[in-house]
């Protein structure tokens, strides 16, 4: 709440107006050996744009005295969340801050192989989200301080709306355990005469109904807002990749962090349903405005400081 009444005030007194505009032409970084030398990909300076605008508009933000400047600031169930969430490679000196619903499930397997727990980000097993993986949580104060200062630290993000409608659609759509869990006690609050359900029947209204009678810091992983789950002014992390660039971002990390050059970026599963832009148009286009504007507070951070518009709604964009 504090941050996102701040980051508004920010916004009233336009702070974030005095962001420094972006160099017409950004610093190019090292050809990857992943991704081959020669020309800039296309794309590649609005990219090195957007993320030196997303990286000012973090600075400005995190710069303001009610921000926390390292997780020993935070209450102790913030910062238990964000150590939490932080995994950590000793052989390659890296913290890698995961989101679910952003490509996790990947850099799990990517932090196995170079730890030698997997032979192959290709093996075909089900992905086991917490053995052979180290979480900086687990480690003591001092150890934990001396990786946030001295190890590089990396998160991905992704549009918050998309982000939730991804959670949606695979957890109330596939897993029964959240069908059950979450799902049942959903339609149980907010529709008339829902006792029967068994929970596969969520509509997306009541998500986002559920969402926004629920405290951010008490939400699930799968759509606890980002800020919240990696607190990017407490942790200053050396690289925000977006899962929009996904590969490009992926190669980028892994040639900053040294890993082999036989170690790449999982490539998608053939069974994955992406949420596309008219998906996304669909599920938005159907839902209450007056909802989606209520829920927007609480992800405020998460589209201001990753530089995500906000949705779409108006009338002319849903009759398109």
């Amino acid at each position: 709440i504090l941050a996102s009444s701040g980051l508004l005030l920010m916004i009233e007194k336009g702070i974030l107006a005095e962001v420094k505009p972006p160099p017409l032409q950004p610093a190019g970084g090292e050809r990857s050996r992943r991704g081959g030398g020669g020309q800039e990909a296309p794309g590649e300076l609005e990219a090195e744009v957007l993320r030196d605008i997303r990286n000012r508009t973090i600075r400005a933000v995190c710069g303001q005295p009610a921000m926390p400047r390292s997780v020993w600031e935070l209450p102790a169930g913030q910062r238990r969340t964000v150590l939490r969430h932080l995994l950590v490679s000793d052989k390659y000196r890296f913290l890698y801050c995961y989101v679910p619903k952003v490509a996790c499930s990947n850099w799990k397997r990517i932090l196995k192989v170079l730890d030698g727990a997997l032979e192959s980000v290709d093996v075909k097993l089900k992905m086991d989200h917490k053995s052979d993986l180290v979480f900086l949580g687990d480690m003591r104060p001092e150890e934990i301080s001396y990786r946030l200062k001295n190890y590089y630290k990396f998160i991905f993000v992704r549009n918050p709306m998309e982000r939730l409608l991804s959670a949606y659609r695979n957890k109330f759509g596939e897993i029964k355990e959240y069908q059950q869990k979450y799902g049942v006690e959903i339609v149980r609050r907010y529709r008339k005469n829902g006792g029967n359900s068994a929970g596969d029947d969520v509509t997306f209204s009541e998500f986002l109904r559920y969402l926004l009678d629920e405290e951010a810091e008490r939400m699930n992983e799968h759509w606890m807002p980002i800020y919240n789950l990696c607190q990017p002014c407490a942790v200053r992390y050396d690289f925000i990749g977006s899962y929009e660039r996904l590969n490009a971002d992926a190669n980028h990390v892994l040639e900053q962090v040294r890993s082999p050059s036989f170690v790449r970026f999982p490539e998608r599963q053939p069974w994955y349903k992406p949420v596309t832009a008219e998906t996304l148009h669909y599920y938005l286009c159907n839902t209450q405005r007056r909802l989606i504007k209520e829920l927007l507070p609480k992800y405020i951070l998460d589209f201001s400081l990753f530089a995500y518009p906000l949705p779409n709604i108006t009338s002319e964009f849903c009759r398109q």
